[in-house]
């Protein structure tokens, strides 16, 4: 295996290894046996022969994991016509919700969980504020992406939000401006109730002894931008949702068991 080799050559030769040497998640395992089955036998296929001389040709399908490097390319797309098709003839915001350093060993522990929660209390801190007609004074719309990791794969839980700038009134009849052009809501405030609705939802899960108490007495780190008719934001969050973290364009040599 020599330089641009593919990551399923490398999964299939070492992967026994790697997982006898590193306990894994059960999600992390399911992904290294899709990766190994992926355009196998084992993931059954078609048989195409031409009609001039007979000659026949397998084309074995995809295993359709999202952290398949050969597999999220459709998946991508599909989902930009999607979501495309769903923005507003509005303005929008992209907020960041970022989880601070010392809860990352506990969301890594309590993925389903935790970074359910991250999502969830974002998006209600956020329509909390927006709520109040100083602000916005209805319901927003809102996507939320979750991402885990920077370019340098390291461990970074936050919480993408698009959103609309301005939302539907309570009684569903109009459409109601931001109270400010020159922002949404603001963020310290925003920061503060995210804080708050992630401690209680840890409270709830059962989780909050096990969390360091110094995260409280610190910042929580909230960022607001606008997104203009949402469309740029919605390519850059198109090209994470099912990329992997090493995709085969950034394997650039696999040499005596060293990546």
């Amino acid at each position: 295996f020599g330089r641009r080799a593919d990551a399923e050559q490398h999964v299939r030769r070492h992967g026994p290894a790697y997982q006898q040497a590193h306990p894994l998640l059960p999600s992390q395992q399911r992904v290294l046996s899709d990766l190994v089955r992926c355009r196998t036998a084992a993931c059954g296929g078609h048989l195409y022969a031409c009609d001039h001389c007979g000659h026949p040709h397998y084309s074995y399908h995809s295993c359709g994991n999202r952290h398949c490097p050969k597999c999220h390319g459709q998946q991508t797309q599909r989902w930009l016509e999607q979501h495309r098709e769903r923005l507003l003839p509005c303005a929008y915001y992209l907020l960041t919700f970022t989880l601070p350093q010392p809860l990352r060993a506990r969301a890594y522990a309590n993925q389903k969980a935790i970074y359910s929660l991250l999502l969830s209390s974002a998006a209600a801190a956020l329509q909390k504020l927006a709520w109040d007609p100083k602000f916005v004074g209805g319901q927003l719309g809102m996507l939320a992406v979750l991402h885990t990791w920077t370019r340098a794969l390291l461990d970074h839980p936050h919480a993408h939000l698009l959103v609309t700038a301005g939302g539907l009134s309570a009684d569903g009849q109009h459409w109601v401006h931001p109270g400010n052009p020159a922002f949404l809501v603001p963020c310290f405030a925003l920061s503060k109730i995210f804080q708050g609705k992630f401690k209680a939802g840890l409270k709830k899960l059962g989780l909050l002894h096990r969390v360091p108490a110094g995260v409280w007495q610190q910042k929580w780190v909230v960022h607001c931008q606008h997104a203009g008719s949402g469309e740029k934001v919605l390519d850059y969050l198109g090209r994470y949702v099912f990329r992997i973290a090493i995709s085969n364009s950034r394997l650039e040599a696999f040499d005596h068991g060293q990546v």
